[in-house]
């Protein structure tokens, strides 16, 4: 019997390398491959650039929690490589972490924090005559908009309709693949409500239902069926989120939360592709179901499809390494994970062009909006968990006047839609010239340690605008705003991430 075992795996494995080489799949890339590192004076991809405040004083963008860019980056330099620059998104690193701003004290499910203070950062913060300069170095500050959800205890919150829709094709057969989805979706059973329903579909060459929607009061069919599960064949991604949508479309409840998890490495090569699988994602949204994308190992990963999926999905996207990845996203973060607070999100923020000469938001390229769509309700934008946070930061240039002092800095507006509403709502806070910090050094912990985790993505993604920053001034900005004794392990991480990138 050990004997027609071990023959059986390898007819699998034999398989698996067989539809590989039908495919004309390419061999593994080494990840530190000259060539495949842009120069620094190459960003790879849209970096947004300095605007003119007489030209355009407005900046529109939709909310993002996405976390997958930073995850899978502390990956690759663990690993002993550099991230490839188009891979680095800012906001994803920066909305990794959690950030001491306010909760919400009254009707919003959200409350917003605005903070500006000089900057460390930049070419005009460190050389005079860097051709991108307009004002003198002092006039160069960072706005933070600190945006914090509503918590949600988890036994209050709403009863989930789930459907695991996992990845079980041969590019899965790796213990940081499909052994640690597995270990995932368990960890995730255990943190269910025994009301809860759950249901999994697998994709490979086909899809299949493996478990019907099932009350997670019956835990041993659910683990039983995720025991049971192997790799093979090719992976239909298309196939199988069709599937899953129509069994979480079967047991929809109305009263609760509806949404698909996919747990791939993103390798999918058979049916739709591209756009027209996000359009697909798109036309279930708006049914009401949501799709949360995980992310699994390393090799042919299509990290820009699963940020797509999510974000076109009205969900989010992490990237799980590890098994405390695992554990932060589906423990920690369980609830922000499962349930919406706001959906719809767009921020717009207004400069004024006597205090403000020009501006830089930080990141968010691929979530960008027209000025006219922000309240447009038929625009989507991102959603925001419980207890989630989102930040973003602009560069700013202030101009000489003597009205710097005197006007708003900027004003900064919030659409959101209730999570059932299908009109949103707009509010405004804003902040005085007046208001701005004489130095970096007086700024708060969030903003000094934001701009930190903003500026080492910076020069990971080789944006020109990171010129004279280094990986020693990060951790030293990042250290002095976590202090040792109140430290989380996420933020120590950080700091060693840092010291890692700097010695390759």
């Amino acid at each position: 019997m050990r004997h027609l075992i071990i023959f059986s795996s390898l007819l699998v494995l034999a398989a698996c390398h067989t539809h590989i080489m039908e495919l004309g799949a390419p061999p593994p890339r080494a990840p530190n491959q000259e060539q495949d590192q842009p120069q620094p004076d190459e960003p790879d991809g849209y970096i947004n650039p300095w605007v003119e405040t007489a030209d355009d004083a407005t900046s529109t963008f939709s909310a993002d929690v996405d976390t997958g860019s930073y995850s899978l980056a502390r990956r690759t330099i663990n690993e002993g490589s550099l991230p490839m620059p188009g891979d680095v998104r800012v906001e994803e690193f920066v909305n990794y972490f959690h950030y001491d701003d306010a909760v919400p004290t009254d009707d919003l499910p959200f409350s917003v924090s605005l903070e500006a203070a000089p900057s460390r950062f930049g070419p005009a913060a460190t050389d005079k005559e860097a051709p991108t300069t307009v004002g003198d170095a002092e006039d160069i500050h960072l706005l933070r908009i600190g945006i914090q959800a509503e918590q949600i205890e988890e036994s209050d919150r709403d009863p989930v309709n789930l459907v695991f829709l996992l990845d079980v094709s041969c590019s899965m057969s790796s213990p940081d693949k499909l052994d640690l989805v597995k270990y995932s979706m368990k960890h995730l059973v255990d943190r269910l409500s025994p009301e809860d329903t759950l249901g999994i579909v697998v994709y490979a060459g086909s899809d299949g239902v493996v478990l019907q929607p099932t009350a997670v009061e019956d835990k041993s069919s659910i683990l039983d069926a995720l025991d049971a599960l192997e790799s093979r064949g090719s992976t239909n991604g298309e196939a199988g989120i069709r599937t899953a949508y129509e069994l979480a479309e079967s047991a929809f409840r109305q009263d609760g939360v509806n949404r698909v998890v996919l747990c791939t490495d993103g390798d999918m090569n058979v049916g739709l592709t591209g756009p027209a699988l996000v359009q697909l994602v798109q036309s279930f949204r708006d049914r009401g179901i949501f799709l949360t994308t995980l992310g699994f190992g390393v090799g042919n990963y299509d990290d820009g499809l699963m940020e797509q999926l999510a974000d076109n999905g009205n969900g989010n996207y992490a990237y799980i390494d590890s098994r405390n990845e695992a554990l932060r996203v589906l423990g920690e973060n369980l609830v922000g994970t499962l349930q919406v607070v706001a959906k719809d999100v767009k921020i717009q923020v207004e400069f004024d062009a006597s205090v403000v000469e020009r501006w830089r938001l930080i990141g968010y390229e691929n979530r960008l909006l027209e000025d006219d769509e922000f309240d447009d309700d038929e625009v989507d934008a991102g959603d925001i968990g419980a207890g989630h946070s989102v930040t973003a930061l602009y560069e700013i240039d202030l101009t000489s006047t003597k009205e710097a002092n005197a006007g708003d800095l900027a004003e900064v507006r919030l659409r959101y839609k209730e999570p059932t509403a299908d009109d949103s709502t707009e509010h405004t806070w804003s902040i005085a010239a007046s208001e701005r910090l004489s130095s970096f050094d007086a700024a708060s912990d969030s903003l000094r340690f934001g701009a930190a985790v903003t500026e080492f993505a910076e020069i990971l993604r080789h944006s020109p605008h990171s010129s004279g920053s280094s990986f020693d001034e990060i951790i030293e900005i990042s250290s002095d705003a976590a202090p040792t004794e109140t430290r989380s392990p996420s933020k120590q991480e950080f700091i060693d991430l840092v010291a890692a990138a700097r010695d390759l």
